[in-house]
């Protein structure tokens, strides 16, 4: 029987302990959208964690949709990202970056000359994005071509090899929270023909393209992935989605990935009774991976759940933003810092990095 504490290999990655930190957004990217020396510092607090999940990282200009959040397409951005895996290795600590790219989720003004958005559809979504003026309305996208999907792909593949020529022992491909990937696989936003709409099989077609090619580039044992099937962040749940995700699964499983990270209901939410049914044990029995787990875990609760085999690892979010010892806190039973909701985008290192550790 295994425990929260246990060591673990995913893929070709060696974990000390079952305990992932998260991704989490900070909006504190310096000039040119690079990691500065406060994030170098954050991480390396939070390296006691058996994984580090890097908060997502934009793999080209057109793929931000948040003001200040560190990209993964430049040499300068390669290289303010080593100090940060530096740090982390330096603890002893393991760290993959997120790679992300936001489709809809974005306004003109932090594009390229003012761009739109693109995505799978040229509706606009239900969203507020972060920007100079605070959290305002996403802009109107436009539907992306079916040839200018291999560009896509290819900044996905030059994303994933920056992330290691920068240190970081693997990827995770952000397939979640309905930003570009998920735009795609869900009949609520594709609206699209062709080889990128319609059915389940093409509207899955973009994943396994980047898939393909990020497993391709760096291989498997580095490359985890990140879906929320039931999440409604800023779009509806697809029409069916049990059918959706069990076929994914079903596609992803033959890559041999390092993991595939489940959030559980919707992102940021609660552990409801109420919550519409979604059969997660099915996806789990069809990947037969390592399975990690997120959304509303407490030290009670990630315990069992190791240790009845529902799950390998169990991502944190909030806690570890709060608490940078956290593995020791949940190892001992210790109480958690209360976290500082108001300080979670943007700004310096209150709030960031001065939260306290255990003596």
């Amino acid at each position: 029987m295994s425990t929260l504490f246990d060591p673990i290999k995913i893929g070709d990655i060696a974990l000390s302990n079952r305990i992932v930190m998260a991704p989490l957004t900070r909006n504190r990217a310096v000039e040119g959208n690079k990691p500065g020396p406060l994030t170098v510092e954050y991480y390396r607090q939070r390296a006691t964690a058996g994984l580090i999940i890097a908060e997502a990282s934009p793999i080209s200009p057109m793929a931000q949709g948040y003001l200040d959040t560190p990209g993964i397409w430049s040499a300068e951005q390669v290289d303010a990202w080593k100090a940060v895996t530096a740090a982390v290795h330096a603890e002893g600590g393991k760290i993959v970056l997120q790679l992300w790219h936001v489709g809809r989720i974005s306004h003109t003004s932090l594009l390229p000359d003012g761009a739109a958005p693109v995505s799978s559809t040229d509706r606009v979504a239900e969203a507020a994005t972060f920007t100079k003026e605070g959290f305002i309305p996403v802009s109107k996208p436009r539907a992306l071509r079916d040839d200018e999907i291999p560009g896509l792909i290819e900044d996905y593949r030059r994303a994933a090899r920056n992330a290691i020529e920068a240190g970081f022992d693997g990827v995770e491909i952000h397939a979640a929270n309905t930003y570009l990937i998920e735009q795609f696989l869900r009949d609520s936003v594709n609206d699209r023909s062709g080889p990128y709409g319609g059915s389940i099989e093409n509207r899955a077609r973009l994943l396994l393209d980047v898939v393909r090619a990020i497993t391709g580039e760096i291989g498997a044992g580095r490359t985890g992935i990140r879906l929320s099937p039931m999440t409604t962040f800023t779009a509806p749940r697809d029409s069916n989605p049990q059918a959706l995700y069990g076929y994914v699964v079903e596609q992803l499983a033959p890559f041999g990935l390092a993991y595939l990270h489940v959030i559980e209901g919707e992102t940021g939410g609660t552990r409801t009774p109420d919550a519409p049914a979604f059969d997660y044990a099915a996806l789990h029995r069809a990947f037969k991976g390592p399975w990690m787990v997120n959304n509303g875990y407490d030290r009670d609760l990630a315990m069992q759940t190791v240790a009845s085999g529902q799950a390998d690892l169990i991502a944190f979010g909030r806690p570890f933003i709060s608490t940078p010892d956290l593995v020791r806190r949940l190892k001992e039973g210790a109480a958690l810092n209360e976290l500082r909701a108001d300080k979670l985008y943007g700004g310096g290192a209150e709030g960031y990095t001065d939260y306290s550790t255990l003596a």
